[in-house]
C-alpha cells in the first residue's frame, strides 16, 4: 500500500459509506417490525447493493458522490423517522416536500433541530472527506475491490434468497415496500408521476362541465360560506368535549350544528384539500385530474365566487382548483386567519352580486402554532417555539390549543359578518386533516405519516345557517341536526355545499350530503393511502390496538 492509499484510506472511507446508507435500514428493521424473513431480507439486499456499488470504482471518493442520492434519501429518513416513530418516505412526503413553501419549511426544520443536526454530523463530513480523496486521487487497491464486489454479490444473492423462498407470495410486495431504498425510488416514481398530471390539470379539465341546475332561486340575497381548516383534530376542540375551553365563543351559541363523526379522506394537505373540493369519491382519486372543483360548480350556477387564502401558492392542485374563482385573493404577512375576514367583508360591502361564494382557505393550526394567531390569543402559557420533543409537549399543546382558540374566534366573526348582511346565509366548516401532538399513544407529531392515527383521521366540522336560510329551507337544517353523528367522510364537503346552494348536477350526490334527508348513513367510509388506494376504515387498517380502541371510543371505529 503506497504511502498516499495509507493516509487517506479509501477502503476506510468506503466502509463508512456503507456503514452510513445502512443507518437509516437499521433504524427501519426496528421500527417497522416487520416478519423475520422480509426483515432479514430489508437488510441483505441493502447491504449487498452498496457493497457492489462502492466497489463499481477505484475511487472511492467518486463514489460517494456519484451514491448522493442515496445520501439524501437515508437523511430524508432518519429525519422522518425522528419525526414520526416509523414509516418509510412515503409518496405524499415528496409531495409535500414539492408543495411546501421555505417559510413553512424552515419552521418545520428549526423545531426539529437534533435530527437534522444529526445528519449533518454524519452526512457532511463523509462527503467533504470524499472530496479531499478526489482531489488527491486516492484509489483502492485492486484486492480490496475484488473482496468488496465477492462480498456484495453473496449477501445480495443471499438476500435475493430470502426475498424468494422466506417471503413466498409476497416478494414483490416486500421488495416495493418494505425494502430501503427501493421503496423510497417506487414512492418518488409515484409522486412524479402525480406531479405531472397535477401540471396537466388544465388541459385533462379544460372541457369539463357540471351541467348544473337549480331547483330552488330564493328570491334574496345569497351567501354561502366553506371555510377549510387545517390541521385541526377534533380531539382539542371544546366542542367535541375537550376539557379545556379552546371555544369559548362557538360554545355559547346555540345556532350551531357539529357533526362529530367526520374523518378526512387524506391525513394530507395537497391530497385532502383538492378531494374536499372536488367531487369525487375517494375510490375515484384518477378523476380528479379531469373534473372542477366547488369555484366552477357554483360559478355555472350563477355565483360570484372568491377563494380567499391564507397559505401562499405552491403549483399544487389546491392552486388550480382555485383558479377557477371569479376572485382569487391570497393574504400577506402576517396573515393571520381574521385576515381572510377582512377580505371577505370588504366583498361583501363592494360587491353587488346578489349570489356570492366565499371560500376561506385557512391557515388554522398549521405548525408551528404558535406562529398562527395574535399574542392576545395565548391563552394557554408557556406557548413557546421550542424543539419538537416528549418533554416540551406541553408548551406544544398549548400553542396548538391556542390556535384553535384562535380559529373559534375566526368562525365566530364569520358567523357575525353574515349576520350582519340580512341576507340569506349558511356556513361549512371542515378541517382538511387532524395532526398528532406527542400524544401517550404513541408519540407521533404532525400529519401525513403513511400509517394513519386516531388524531391525524377525525378532524372537526360544523355548520351555521342563518335566520333567513332557516325560514327558507327548514328540512336542510333539520336534516343537518338528524346527521349530526351521521359517520362521513370528507367526501361529504363538496356534495353538502352543493346541496346548501340547492344546486343540482349529475356529479351532485345528495346521498353524502349532510343537509340531506337521503344522507346513507351505512356507507362505507374510505380514505386514500400513500399509494391513492382507498382503503375502507372499517377493515384492518394497521393500527394498533391502542388506536383502534380511540377510535372505537368516538364511533369510528367498531371495538
Amino acid at each position: 500500500m503506497d504511502e498516499k492509499t495509507k493516509k487517506y484510506n479509501p477502503l476506510r472511507l468506503s466502509v463508512a459509506f456503507i456503514a452510513s446508507l445502512m443507518l437509516p435500514v437499521a433504524i427501519l428493521a426496528y421500527t417497522e417490525r416487520n416478519p423475520f424473513a422480509a426483515t432479514l431480507a430489508g437488510i441483505l439486499l441493502p447491504l449487498g447493493f452498496y457493497t457492489l456499488f462502492a466497489a463499481l470504482s477505484r475511487r472511492s471518493g467518486r463514489m460517494v458522490w456519484w451514491g448522493f442520492i442515496f445520501i439524501f434519501f437515508s437523511a430524508f429518513q432518519i429525519v422522518l423517522s425522528y419525526l414520526f416513530g416509523n414509516s418509510v418516505i412515503a409518496t405524499d412526503m415528496f409531495l409535500n416536500l414539492m408543495t411546501t413553501n421555505p417559510g413553512e419549511a424552515t419552521e418545520l426544520l428549526s423545531n426539529i433541530y437534533p435530527s437534522v443536526i444529526a445528519v449533518c454530523a454524519v452526512y457532511l463530513p463523509l462527503l467533504w472527506v470524499a472530496a479531499v480523496h478526489i482531489h488527491k486521487k486516492a484509489e483502492l487497491p485492486s484486492s480490496a475491490r475484488k473482496a468488496m464486489f465477492a462480498c456484495g454479490g453473496a449477501i445480495f444473492a443471499a438476500g435475493c434468497l430470502v426475498l424468494a423462498i422466506g417471503c413466498r407470495g409476497e416478494a414483490r410486495h416486500v421488495l416495493r415496500d418494505e425494502v430501503f431504498p427501493v421503496n423510497v425510488s417506487y414512492n418518488l416514481g409515484l409522486a412524479i408521476s402525480e406531479t405531472r398530471k397535477i401540471n396537466r390539470f388544465d388541459s385533462t379539465s379544460a372541457e369539463f362541465s357540471y351541467g348544473v341546475r337549480r331547483d330552488t332561486l330564493p328570491d334574496c340575497r345569497e351567501i354561502y360560506v366553506l371555510i377549510i381548516g387545517e390541521a385541526a383534530r377534533a380531539a382539542d376542540w371544546q366542542l367535541y368535549g375537550y376539557d379545556r375551553r379552546t371555544n369559548p365563543e362557538l360554545s355559547k351559541r346555540d345556532d350551531i350544528t357539529v357533526f362529530r363523526n367526520v374523518i378526512t379522506q387524506s391525513n394530507t394537505t395537497h391530497k385532502s384539500v383538492p378531494m374536499i373540493l372536488s367531487s369525487i369519491h375517494t375510490s375515484q382519486h384518477d378523476e380528479l385530474y379531469r373534473r372542477k372543483g366547488i369555484p366552477a360548480l357554483f360559478g355555472e350556477a350563477g355565483f360570484t365566487t372568491y377563494f380567499i387564502s391564507n397559505q401562499s401558492p405552491q403549483g399544487a392542485m389546491i392552486d388550480h382548483l382555485a383558479s377557477d374563482a371569479d376572485h382569487l385573493i391570497y393574504i400577506d404577512a402576517p396573515r393571520y386567519d381574521m385576515q381572510m375576514v377582512d377580505a371577505m367583508r370588504e366583498a361583501i360591502e363592494n360587491d353587488p352580486s346578489p349570489r356570492i361564494l366565499f371560500i376561506l382557505h385557512s391557515y388554522g393550526s398549521h405548525f408551528s402554532y404558535h406562529q398562527r394567531y395574535p399574542r392576545e390569543y395565548a391563552v394557554f402559557a408557556p406557548d413557546d417555539d421550542v424543539a419538537i420533543n416528549a418533554k416540551n409537549r406541553e408548551m406544544i399543546l398549548n400553542a396548538y390549543d391556542n390556535s384553535i382558540l384562535y380559529t373559534d374566534h375566526v368562525i365566530a366573526e364569520t358567523i357575525r359578518t353574515l349576520e350582519g348582511t340580512r341576507a340569506s346565509t349558511a356556513l361549512f366548516y371542515c378541517a382538511d386533516h387532524g395532526e398528532d401532538l406527542l400524544d401517550k399513544c404513541d408519540s407521533r407529531f404532525l400529519h401525513s405519516s403513511p400509517t394513519v392515527t386516531y388524531y391525524q383521521l377525525h378532524v372537526a366540522s360544523l355548520a351555521w345557517f342563518s335566520p333567513e336560510y332557516r325560514s327558507l329551507f327548514p328540512r336542510k337544517v333539520a336534516a343537518a341536526r338528524r346527521n349530526l353523528s351521521a359517520p362521513a367522510n370528507t367526501h361529504c364537503v363538496f356534495h353538502t355545499m352543493a346541496d346548501m346552494a340547492s344546486i343540482r348536477s349529475e356529479y351532485v350526490d345528495e346521498s353524502v350530503s349532510l343537509l340531506s334527508e337521503e344522507f346513507d348513513a351505512e356507507a362505507r367510509r374510505f380514505y386514500l393511502d400513500d399509494h391513492n388506494n382507498a382503503v375502507p376504515l372499517d377493515e384492518n387498517i394497521g393500527i394498533d390496538a391502542m388506536q383502534r380502541d380511540l377510535f372505537a371510543r368516538h364511533g369510528i371505529l367498531r371495538p
